[in-house]
This record gives structure tokens, C-alpha cells and sequence, in this order.
């Protein structure tokens, strides 16, 4: 019995043997070629990309990639060599040994699989390396057939005949799967240890080692083998350290993150890595100095901002900070691409169209003082931000210092329709509205724009008038010459408005967050119950957006331009213009500087009426009031001989005059202030010679009022 049990034995070895010998002279003869280190180095691709600013440093990592998570690939050099001598101790000793296959380690495995009991496995580093390059050669739920098994063993000793052993391992580690997702030394660190890897220490290694076999097991069976590789005999706080790891992972793997809105746009599977136009250390500076002042801007209700910095020649972006994210309402959402109400920021180009097309000059009177335009939903009323009124001021002060009631003034001079016109041009695409919709409070910022595209359009203010777009990345090829939009004097002279301190101190004061030691032009904007701040304005070279509000919509709490977000403006063109030397920019041809009497500039041409060109001169009038398709009511609270309704013409002249004629076909030449009838009426503004110069159809509906009795009090 016992000779039959040692011949048995020696069949089973001697079969061990042969099928030993069998796959090394198969692995011999039939070996495929492996890849070379380099392609399989340059074919690894980190599950996050990478987005570097215009010096090519990185600036954000995004992750683009879901398969596995994975860091950019780390040389043996950047290994902790405690962790490698760990890995090859714990995974594959005879490592430096064999030429790929540990045939005694893969005989002794056979041998424990003939006799029942645990298969250790026999699998080298080299052979695990040759599965993760190749995923034909991995196991199918965990198990290998034979044919797969002696298909390995050929891809590792080809390895071993064709890579270094440094190569080898280094591969190993950059590539292995250390837990749930994570692939790669480099990922492993940083996830479970918030570690570089060049930084493990013994109780690390011993950690990330006994994972290897099963990445997902649970912390008690990962600790039991760390101790049995350690052999510590009390390991009692090696398991507590990989407990606590291993349940509260550092799950953070980015290690810059200054730029996450410009990351989404550029950065995607198929372009992991991607340049951008932007100035890593401005970048920064933007994003911290923005977090500042809305810490600072906390107990005025106020949680969310954005900025955007841009060169004035090239178009490119310097700076994109899309959320100050610290105590953001809705961290996510991108501020610079958000649409919201524009504010006072607009206020520039209309007094721009108005001085292109003539109406105005920069010394035009205007009458800032109480004012109620009828609309279709009702009576529009202008209020300045500090609710008071100058009387008549000239349209420089009007801009500089963002009077409203002017600027509602002056869009009936220039007409909503060809406001709305320029601002289209201007690339405010969110204008889709007619002018009617909008009414008067286009003036005032009554429509919403985005940081991106206000920016620009302020860009071509700078530009004298000449717009191009906005660029995130390098050009690829020529750039096309920017267009001319704006006509170049109008634009210098509202530059020079946005930029007269005195002008402007009539509400900010001389000394504000708006005054710069350089030349620079620049403009506030509040929305409507404080839901938005801006502050807009460019130096020769650069131009900087700032928005402060909340995402959410809630209002802020007294913010102003000049305490939002004019602080953040004037600390990043400060930083932009260190070390600006400003050079004069020359008048435009037709623009003429008169210093005898009030000293102004004028477009050619505008100056001969004695420095002042009547608003009104180039216009055709218009009735303002009431709108056509108007229905108009009795108030039954007021007596009927009290009850007036106001001919508004814009604009008014002393030899126009009024005809209104009742659809029954009486008709009447009325004053401006009429007592209403019912009836459906047409209304006609006539001039000096009795020519129509507009008309509008309204109706008065219900009965006239009866006077109420005078009785006697008791």
C-alpha cells in the first residue's frame, strides 16, 4: 500500500515536471512580442487631465476618464523604495531571481492543488504585469484555464527578455490595482494616505502590500496579512492605523484645482490635456483676493462672485474665476457664463450710440429730476441709487456718475429699437426680445447679459471701437482682424467720461475703489432690489469683469458698486498693471478738444452750435403716452372733473400739437392735459404745418363717475 501511495506520487511529480517543461519550451518557441516600456508608457493615460496655463504649468486636473482612477505615471525614482522593497517581499521575493516564472513557486502550487489544499498561486510580478497589459491574459471570475495560465507565463518570460527588472516593476506599480477603483501607486497614496509616494513610510507600504491580493477585502482580513508580512507579533495598533484608513480614506486625488470651470470646457477623455490662455499665478490671485472680499461681504448677504480678466489686444482670457466656491450658494454654477440683470453697466454704450448718431454731445444738458413713463404694464419711475436728483447736468456727469433719469431720457432720444440693435452687435445674446418688451429699463440695466459677453463688449470700448471674440486657448492659426463696430471718436469719448474722476464725484466722491494711479475707465451696476454687482472697466492693455451677488437670487444687503465688487476689480488691475507705462492715445480724427468756453471733446462737426448740440435735433418725434392699444379706466374714487389724462410726445416741442379724433367720427384738437370720455379714440401728433408725425389708437372704458351728494354731517 504504502509503495503504491510514493508510486502515485511519483506520477503526479513526474506530470508536474513534464507539463513545467512543456510551457518553457512553448514560452521558448511561441512567446508574442510584448510592448516596448516606452509605448507602454506613453499609452497610459491618467484618469484625470491635465489643464496648463499659457506657461505651460499645470493649473487644474479634471478627471475625464470613469474606467478606474488613476495619476499621472510615476518614474521608480519618485517610489518610495520602502514600498517597492514591500511590494516584491510580499508579492514576489525570488523576484530579481527568475527570468519572469518562478517555476518553484509554480510547481509548489501544482503540488497544493493535487493534495486539496489552499492554492497560494504562483503568479510573478512579471506575470501580473503581463496581464495588466494584456486583458486576455486576466482571469475570468477569478479562475485561469490552462491555456491562459501557460499564455501568461509565455508574455512574462518575453517581458523579462526585452525590459530591466527596474523597468518591470516600475511598470507594476504604476499600473496594479490597489483598491475599489483606484489603479496606480500614485492614485493608491493619495487616496487612502493623502501622501506622494516618494513619502510612505514602513506602515504604509505594509498597508498598500497587503492589499494587492484581494484590493476589496475588508480592513480585519487586509490587517491580518500586513501583521503576517510585518511579523510583528502584536500588531495591535498596525490594524487600528489600517482600520482607520481604510474607513475614512483621504478621497481628494486632485492636486491643483484653480481653474475647474475652464477644466469642464476644455478637458474631455480624447483631450486629456489641454493649454489654455490663462496666467497661472494671476489666476490664483484672482481666486483667492475674490475670496476675500466675499468673506469680507458675508454680513451683507452676500455669497457668490465671479471674475474674468482678459488682454485688450488679443482677446485671450487671463483670469476665469467662475465661483468663489468658499460659501457659494450653488458652488457649481459658472458666474462668468451665468446670465444675470445687467444694471448701469450698459448705461456707456447707449450714451456711445447717442453721441455716434449726433443727438447728444458730451455737454448736452440733461434734466435729471423726477420722472413717470407710461408703459404697458403701468407707470415706470426712475429713482437714482441715492434716491435724490441734480436738476441739469451735462451728459458727461449723466454717465460718469450713473444718473438714471438721464439715462431713461436719453434711450427715448436714440430709440429702444436701435439700442437693442447695438447691443446684439455688441454679442449680448440673451437680448431676444423686442424693444417694447424691455420698455425704458433697457436704460438701466433691465435685460440680462453674462460676465463673458459684457466683458467683451467693454473690450471693444477699449479697443476704440474694434471687436473681436474671446479666446480660452492658444490660436491653432492666424487670427482674423477684429471688426470695426463702434465708431472710433464716440467711443474715445466715452472712454474719457469713464475715466474723469471729477465727473464721476458727484456720486462716488474723488477718492474710490474706481481710481487707479494709471489711466483707466471704468463702470458700476447694481440690479434691481440688489440681486447683482458689477463693476466693468479696462486699462489700455487689460480688461477685468467682477460680479458679486448670490446664484440663488436673494438680495443683498446695502452693496454698491464701489463696496461689491469694485474692490476686487481695482485689486486685479493693480496686479495687471504693475508695471504698465501708459502712453497717450492719440485723439481719432474726428474728434476735436475745445477749451475755450466749457472745455469739452465733440465729434467734427458737433461742436459748432456753441459747444452744445440741441438733444432733440436729430430726432422725429413721437408719442410717449399713451401707447398704441392702450385701454385706459376711470378711477371711481376721483370726481371726473379731476380725472386728466397727459399727450406725452419725446420729444416735446413748442410748435407741435395735438389731434384726437373719436371713432364716431367727432373730431377735436385737444391741449396736452385732456378729460377722458369713453369711447375707443385716434390720437395724432401733428407739427407747426399740419403734418402727421405719429399716431396711436386707445380706448376709455366705463361710465363716467357720478358726483356724490353733499349731505349733512351729523
Amino acid at each position: 500500500m504504502f509503495l503504491i501511495k510514493r508510486l502515485n506520487n511519483f506520477v503526479i511529480l513526474t506530470a508536474i515536471a513534464f507539463a513545467v517543461l512543456l510551457a518553457c519550451v512553448t514560452a521558448l518557441f511561441w512567446a508574442e512580442s510584448p510592448p516596448s516600456f516606452e509605448r507602454a508608457k506613453a499609452q497610459f493615460q491618467p484618469s484625470d487631465g491635465q489643464l496648463l496655463d499659457r506657461n505651460g504649468r499645470v493649473i487644474h486636473e479634471l478627471r475625464v476618464d470613469f474606467r478606474g482612477r488613476r495619476l499621472p505615471w510615476l518614474g521608480l525614482d519618485a517610489i518610495s523604495p520602502v514600498l517597492a522593497k514591500t511590494v516584491v517581499a510580499a508579492e514576489d521575493h525570488r523576484f530579481y531571481s527568475h527570468h519572469g516564472v518562478d517555476w518553484l513557486a509554480l510547481a509548489r502550487s501544482a503540488w497544493d492543488g493535487v493534495k486539496g489544499r489552499d492554492n497560494r498561486g504562483a503568479s510573478t510580478i512579471t506575470m501580473q504585469l503581463a496581464a495588466l497589459l494584456d486583458p486576455k491574459l486576466n482571469a475570468k471570475h477569478g479562475q485561469r484555464d490552462a491555456v491562459q495560465k501557460w499564455a501568461q507565463i509565455r508574455a512574462a518570460l518575453a517581458l523579462e527578455r526585452g525590459w530591466s527588472k527596474q523597468q518591470i516593476l516600475e511598470a507594476y506599480l504604476n499600473l496594479v490595482s490597489f483598491r475599489g477603483e483606484i489603479a496606480g501607486i500614485h492614485a493608491a497614496s493619495r487616496a487612502l494616505l493623502g501622501k506622494a509616494p516618494d513619502g510612505l513610510d514602513q506602515h504604509d507600504a505594509l498597508l498598500l502590500a497587503a492589499l494587492l491580493p484581494a484590493p476589496n477585502a475588508k480592513p480585519p482580513q487586509v490587517a491580518r496579512r500586513a501583521c503576517r508580512l510585518s511579523k510583528i507579533a502584536d500588531c495591535a495598533a498596525l490594524s487600528a492605523r489600517i482600520n482607520e484608513i481604510l474607513t475614512n480614506p483621504h478621497s481628494d486625488l486632485r492636486q491643483v484645482a484653480d481653474a475647474p470651470h475652464v477644466a469642464r470646457q476644455l478637458l474631455a477623455k480624447a483631450t486629456p490635456s489641454a493649454r489654455s490662455t490663462l496666467d497661472g499665478d494671476l489666476q490664483r490671485f484672482a481666486l483667492h483676493t475674490l475670496q476675500q472680499a466675499l468673506a469680507q461681504l458675508t454680513s451683507r448677504d452676500v455669497r457668490d462672485g465671479a471674475v474674468l480678466a482678459i488682454d485688450n489686444h488679443s482677446g485671450e482670457v487671463l483670469a476665469y474665476v467662475g465661483n468663489g466656491r468658499t460659501a457659494s450658494s450653488a458652488a457649481h454654477v459658472d458666474g462668468v457664463r451665468a446670465f444675470r440683470q445687467a444694471g448701469s453697466t450698459l448705461k456707456p454704450f447707449l450714451y456711445q450710440l447717442a453721441l455716434e448718431k449726433k443727438i447728444l454731445t458730451a455737454a448736452s444738458p440733461l434734466n435729471d429730476s423726477p420722472l413717470n413713463v407710461s408703459t404697458a404694464t403701468g407707470l415706470y419711475v426712475p429713482q437714482n441709487y441715492d434716491r435724490d436728483f441734480q436738476g441739469w447736468v451735462s451728459v458727461r456727469t449723466a454717465l460718469a456718475s450713473s444718473l438714471n433719469v438721464p439715462a431713461v431720457k436719453t434711450l427715448a432720444l436714440v430709440g429702444g429699437d436701435q439700442f437693442l440693435r447695438r447691443l446684439r452687435q455688441l454679442g449680448l445674446t440673451q437680448l431676444d426680445q423686442g424693444d417694447e418688451f424691455y420698455g425704458p429699463a433697457l436704460a438701466l440695466g433691465g435685460a440680462e447679459v453674462s460676465l463673458w459677453e459684457l466683458v467683451n463688449a467693454y473690450r471693444t470700448l477699449a479697443n476704440q471701437g474694434r471687436q473681436g471674440p474671446l479666446r480660452l486657448s492658444p490660436p491653432s492659426k492666424a487670427v482674423p482682424e477684429a471688426i470695426l463696430l463702434l465708431d472710433p471718436g464716440a467711443t474715445y469719448i466715452v472712454n474719457d467720461i469713464l475715466s474723469d474722476r471729477a465727473a464721476r464725484s458727484l456720486s462716488f466722491g474723488l477718492e474710490n475703489a474706481l481710481a487707479t494711479r494709471y489711466w483707466s475707465a471704468a463702470k458700476t451696476g447694481t440690479s434691481k432690489d440688489m440681486r447683482d454687482n458689477w463693476c466693468i472697466g479696462f486699462s489700455q492693455r487689460f480688461t477685468v469683469g467682477v460680479w458679486v451677488g448670490n446664484f440663488d437670487g436673494a438680495p443683498m444687503t446695502d452693496v454698491s458698486g464701489v463696496s461689491g465688487a469694485a474692490p476686487t476689480w481695482l485689486a486685479l488691475m493693480n496686479y495687471l498693471n504693475a508695471n504698465s507705462a501708459d502712453q497717450p492715445t492719440p485723439l481719432p480724427a474726428n474728434v476735436v478738444r475745445v477749451t475755450s468756453g466749457t472745455k469739452e471733446l465733440f465729434l467734427v462737426g458737433t461742436e459748432t452750435a456753441g459747444t452744445i448740440l440741441k438733444p432733440t435735433a436729430a430726432l422725429r418725434p413721437r408719442i410717449a403716452y399713451p401707447r398704441d392699444g392702450e385701454i385706459l379706466a376711470f378711477d371711481p374714487d376721483i370726481p371726473p372733473d379731476r380725472q386728466r389724462v397727459r399727450f406725452e410726445a419725446a420729444p416735446e416741442r413748442k410748435t407741435q400739437r395735438w389731434s384726437l379724433t373719436e371713432a364716431k367720427g367727432a373730431a377735436a384738437i385737444s391741449a396736452s392735459w385732456w378729460q377722458p370720455q369713453p369711447g375707443k379714440f385716434t390720437l395724432a401728433l401733428v407739427d407747426a404745418n399740419g403734418k402727421h408725425l405719429d399716431s396711436i389708437t386707445f380706448e376709455v372704458r366705463g361710465a363716467i363717475p357720478a358726483i356724490p351728494s353733499t349731505g349733512t354731517r351729523r
